[in-house]
C-alpha cells in the first residue's frame, strides 16, 4: 500500500532540537534546505505532509507555508490522540501513514503508523521502534533521508525527483 500521509515532528526532526531566542524574546529555528527538497518530492509523489508538534512557533508556520505543506498542527500535547482521530476522519489505514520523529513524545503516535523513521540522534527508545534510522541527524536532512527511503521502496523516487526538479536522476 502506498504512503498517503507523512507526519513530521519538528524539534529534533526538522530542526536540530535547539531553541534559539533572540534578545527581544523572538524564537528562531534552523531548517535544512535538504529536508525542504525531500518534502517537495514527497508532495510531487502525491504524499500529503503534516507537521505535528507540541510547541507553537511562528517559524514553523512560516516554513510550512513556504513548502505548501498540507497540514500544520501546533501546540498538540497529545499527538497520538490527535493523529488517531485525524486518521479515522480521513479514512487512512495504518499502512498509508509514515511518521518521522525523534523523542519519547512521538512514540505513541508512531505506533499508529505503518512506517516509522527517525534521525540518527533520536532517543534510543525511538530508534528501537523505528523501521528506518536515517543516517542524518535532526535538522540535517533526516526528513529527506526518510522521504528517499519511502519513495525508493515504492519505486517512485526517480519519477518524483524528475517531476519536481527535472533533474534526470
Amino acid at each position: 500500500m502506498q504512503t498517503k500521509l507523512l507526519v513530521l515532528d519538528v524539534d529534533g526532526t526538522l530542526t536540530d532540537g535547539g531553541l534559539y531566542l533572540d534578545s527581544t524574546g523572538n524564537e528562531t529555528k534552523k531548517f535544512s534546505v535538504k529536508d525542504g527538497a525531500g518534502l517537495v518530492i514527497a508532495r510531487t509523489a502525491g504524499i500529503k505532509v503534516m507537521i505535528l508538534t507540541g510547541r507553537e512557533s511562528v517559524p514553523v508556520r512560516r516554513r510550512a507555508e513556504e513548502l505548501h505543506l498540507d497540514y500544520c498542527v501546533q501546540n498538540c500535547k497529545k499527538k497520538a490522540e490527535y493523529l488517531a482521530a485525524f486518521l479515522a476522519e480521513q479514512g487512512l489505514a495504518r499502512e498509508e501513514v509514515a511518521y518521522v520523529g525523534d523523542d519519547w513524545n512521538d512514540m505513541a503516535a508512531m505506533k499508529l503508523c505503518g512506517f516509522v523513521a527517525c534521525p540518527d540522534d533520536a532517543a534510543p527508545e525511538v530508534k528501537a521502534i523505528a523501521h528506518y534510522v536515517c543516517p542524518q541527524k535532526g535538522g540535517e536532512g533526516a526528513v529527506r533521508g526518510a522521504v528517499e527511503k519511502l519513495l525508493k521502496d515504492a519505486g517512485l523516487f526517480e519519477q518524483a525527483v524528475n517531476a519536481a526538479f527535472g533533474a534526470g536522476v
